[in-house]
């Protein structure tokens, strides 16, 4: 298809076939009506090399369906993304964290090699020693140097349970505190922290095991459960710590069926027990099925009443970030979730020559604050994010201008390889993707 556009004599961008509602951003893009479609049908697991420990896939492939293929052969990937539609080739050209990054680093850290098919048609494989700086580059430029057709991705061996630490903690500082000190122990596999108040948190550490105490084994994936974020607030309100055995698949995807918390704002009594009892097999709905049944009046409101955001900030920043969210958005509860950041190149990395320890916290919901005006509010929380040395995931909306937009990312070896291969007539530039100004 590249081939045929070159023939053609490459007169319009190109971009993926695939269509925009069926992204896990709430985002559509305008740019597939104009650009020409590449079909990229690509779904399949091509290899699991358990001398290797890699495991080779298609884009297309998704967490859902990689988990339960490697589950059973006693394998898992270190940086499981969440929701079940995720896609590697989102995770990759986009990017992708979980509760186990404080460890492995975002999604693209866990790969060892990409294959892309560039511009001029041609097959090219990249790795940390081949290509190198090709490799580095893909992460977060969402399909502007090429089209991905396939991914390398490290394995490491799954275990039957996450025993999970449930601690309920008050006070901002404390809530800081606790969070960057159970994120720098490596003897936890798992960190999360859900932000209930500015004041209060619960703060969830867990580790892989095979051996389970019966009675403390809770299937939290199943249909009639509570939504995981409610069960999680219990111990909040008790007032109490606990520990649980979750099956380690269900805990990879224990926001899945409320879609972290965003499901609350479209079936409001989701939650309760007979409404589970009796339909819950039937949710979540798929993300892609919402964007492409509501119309233009809803999407607008949507995107004026309604948040969905993920900031990646450095850890120190943890306390300043988490009231400056809650004076622009006051949007509970907020997800915070720790991952290091290398400093290899490409688009993202720390300011300093080291690795860094990074928090990733993400609004998703309806903001309370009184003077909540969608585009004014969220420059102010891009301001500051770029203050801090921090970064804003790109499948959200975003409203900064192209000098702010690479004020925040380092474009320089993106910019490099666009001109050494000769992506300019052929893809957009990453900020005329996604950003709201370049878009409107």
């Amino acid at each position: 298809q590249v081939r045929e556009w070159k023939n053609e004599g490459s007169k319009r961008y190109m971009c993926t076939g695939r269509p925009g509602w069926l992204t896990v951003s709430l985002r559509v893009g305008k740019y597939k009506k104009i650009h020409k479609n590449i079909m990229i049908n690509l779904m399949d697991v091509l290899e699991v090399d358990s001398e290797r420990q890699v495991v080779r896939v298609e884009p297309l492939v998704t967490m859902g369906q990689l988990t339960a293929h490697l589950n059973p052969m006693g394998w898992t990937i270190p940086v499981v993304p969440e929701l079940d539609d995720l896609t590697v080739g989102g995770l990759i050209m986009g990017t992708g964290i979980e509760s186990s990054s404080h460890i492995y680093g975002l999604f693209q850290h866990t790969c060892v090699a990409y294959e892309l098919v560039l511009a001029d048609g041609s097959l090219v494989r990249c790795s940390p020693t081949e290509n190198s700086d090709l490799f580095y580059a893909v992460p977060w430029s969402c399909g502007t140097l090429g089209f991905l057709v396939a991914a390398e991705i490290k394995m490491i061996p799954a275990k039957k349970y996450v025993k999970i630490h449930y601690e309920p903690v008050r006070g901002l500082q404390k809530i800081c505190e606790k969070f960057t000190e159970e994120s720098k122990k490596k003897e936890n596999s798992f960190v999360e922290g859900i932000v209930y108040s500015l004041e209060e948190a619960v703060i969830m550490t867990g580790v892989l095991t095979d051996e389970a105490e019966q009675s403390k084994i809770n299937r939290i994936g199943n249909y009639y459960k509570p939504w995981f974020f409610k069960h999680v607030e219990k111990y909040l309100k008790d007032d109490r710590t606990g520990i649980e055995y979750i099956p380690s698949r269900q805990y990879y995807h224990r926001h899945t069926r409320s879609i972290f918390w965003e499901l609350q704002d479209i079936i409001p009594f989701g939650n309760n027990p007979i409404f589970r009892y009796l339909f819950g097999w039937m949710v979540p709905p798929k993300i892609s099925l919402l964007k492409l049944t509501q119309g233009e009046a809803i999407r607008k409101l949507y995107e004026q009443h309604h948040v969905v955001q993920d900031m990646l900030v450095p850890m120190k920043s943890l306390e300043k970030s988490l009231q400056t969210f809650h004076v622009d958005l006051n949007v509970y509860p907020l997800w915070l979730c720790p991952f290091i950041l290398p400093n290899n190149p490409g688009m993202v990395h720390p300011k300093g020559d080291e690795t860094e320890l990074y928090v990733d916290i993400g609004a998703y919901g309806e903001p309370k604050r009184k003077q909540f005006e969608a585009r004014a509010s969220m420059r102010q929380m891009e301001k500051f994010v770029r203050s801090v040395h921090g970064f804003q995931m790109l499948y959200a909306d975003c409203y900064m201008t192209r000098e702010e937009f690479w004020d925040m990312f380092d474009g320089s070896l993106y910019h490099k390889l666009r001109e050494q291969m000769n992506c300019k007539d052929a893809f957009p530039e990453v900020y005329d993707k996604i950003c709201k100004a370049a878009r409107h």
